[in-house]
C-alpha cells in the first residue's frame, strides 16, 4: 500500500508530487502526460516577447525532469474509479492497474469548453488562446476577440480591455448574466459585444490567426484579429472522487486553507478545486500546500 496515491501530474501534481517525494513518502504519480496544461504555450508573433508572460515553466519544468529520474514513482494511465477500502483507497485505472493507498490527492485539472468549430485544432496556441489572463499583457494596442460567457467571459474581455484598442466581445448565448463585472463591460468604450453571435470559424494564414467569423440570424461577419481567446468555461475533471467529496455547483472540489476535501484522507489542488484563478503559479503553491496537509495525516495515521 502507497502512503500516498497522486491524480494528475500537470503544475499542482507534479510539485506535490516533489514535496511529498522529499518527505521520504512512498508516493505514486498516475496521470496519462507530464506537465498538464502547462505544456501548453501560446506561439507568439515576433513583435512579442515571452519574456513578458509570468508562467512558472522553468519550475514545472525541474518538477517534471524529478519525476521523470524516478520512473518508478510514476504511472502513464489514467485513474478511473476510487474505492474506499480498509485503511485507505484503491485506484483503479482505465489500463486495468489497481493500487491502494493511504491517502490520495487529486490534482487532475479541469479542461476549456471548446468551440468545435473549422480552424480551432489547427490554430490552437496559434493565435487561439484559453487563457486571456495569463496572455493579456502581450497585446496593447492590438485587436482582439473574447469568446466567452458569464463572468469568466466578462472578467476576460474586461482584463484585454485595460491594454488592447479593440475587443470584439463575443456572447454565443447572448444572455448576459448579471454579475458585478457586466456593468462594467457594457461601459468599456473599446469593448464591441456581439450578442447572439456564434463562431462559424477561426481563419488564419497557415501559421496564426487572423480573424474569426460569427454569424447570427444570417448576418456574417469577418474580424480581423491579432489573437482570439475562448473563455467559454472550464469542465473539472472531478468524476473519479464524485461520490466521496463535496462538489460546488461547478462541479470543482470543495477544499479549506489546507487543501482537505470533505473525505478523511483525500485532498486535492489546482483547477479541479474551487480555488481562485486558474494560474500555473498558483496551482504549484496549492500542490505545494496539499502534500504538506497529506505528510500531516499520514504521520497521524
Amino acid at each position: 500500500m502507497y502512503d500516498l496515491i497522486i491524480l494528475g501530474s500537470g503544475p499542482a501534481g507534479l510539485t506535490a508530487a516533489v514535496y511529498a517525494i522529499r518527505k521520504r513518502l512512498n508516493v505514486l504519480v498516475i496521470a496519462p502526460d507530464m506537465g498538464g496544461k502547462a505544456n501548453m504555450h501560446m506561439y507568439l508573433p515576433e513583435h512579442l516577447e515571452r519574456f513578458q508572460v509570468i508562467t512558472g515553466d522553468e519550475i514545472v519544468s525541474r518538477f517534471k525532469s524529478q519525476i521523470e529520474y524516478l520512473n518508478y514513482a510514476y504511472r502513464n494511465e489514467v485513474a478511473d474509479q476510487v474505492q474506499v477500502i480498509q485503511g485507505g483507497y484503491q485506484v483503479w485505472t482505465t489500463d486495468g492497474g489497481k493500487f491502494e493507498t493511504k491517502a490520495l490527492l487529486v490534482a487532475t485539472g479541469s479542461q476549456g469548453i471548446p468551440l468545435n468549430v473549422p480552424g480551432e485544432t489547427e490554430y490552437r496556441m496559434h493565435g487561439l488562446g484559453y487563457s486571456a489572463i495569463s496572455y493579456a499583457p502581450l497585446f496593447i494596442d492590438r485587436i482582439v476577440a473574447v469568446v466567452g460567457e458569464g463572468e469568466l467571459g466578462d472578467r476576460s474581455a474586461l482584463e484585454l480591455g485595460q491594454c488592447a484598442q479593440k475587443v470584439y466581445y463575443i456572447v454565443p448565448s447572448g444572455k448576459s448574466e448579471e454579475n458585478p463585472l457586466t456593468k462594467k463591460v457594457h461601459q468599456a468604450s473599446n469593448v464591441s459585444i456581439l450578442d447572439g453571435y456564434k463562431v462559424k470559424e477561426i481563419k488564419g494564414d497557415g501559421n496564426y490567426v487572423r480573424s474569426i467569423v460569427v454569424l447570427r440570424d444570417g448576418d456574417e461577419k469577418d474580424l480581423e484579429v491579432d489573437v482570439t481567446f475562448v473563455e467559454m468555461g472550464l469542465v473539472p475533471n472531478s468524476g473519479c472522487v464524485s461520490g466521496f467529496v463535496r462538489l460546488n455547483d461547478k462541479k470543482q472540489i470543495m477544499v479549506d486553507s489546507r487543501n482537505r476535501t470533505s473525505a478523511p484522507g483525500i485532498f486535492a489542488a489546482g483547477d479541479v478545486t474551487d480555488t481562485f484563478a486558474e494560474q500555473v503559479l498558483i496551482c504549484i503553491g496549492e500542490g505545494a500546500k496539499a502534500a504538506l496537509s497529506a505528510y500531516e495525516y499520514i504521520l497521524s495515521l
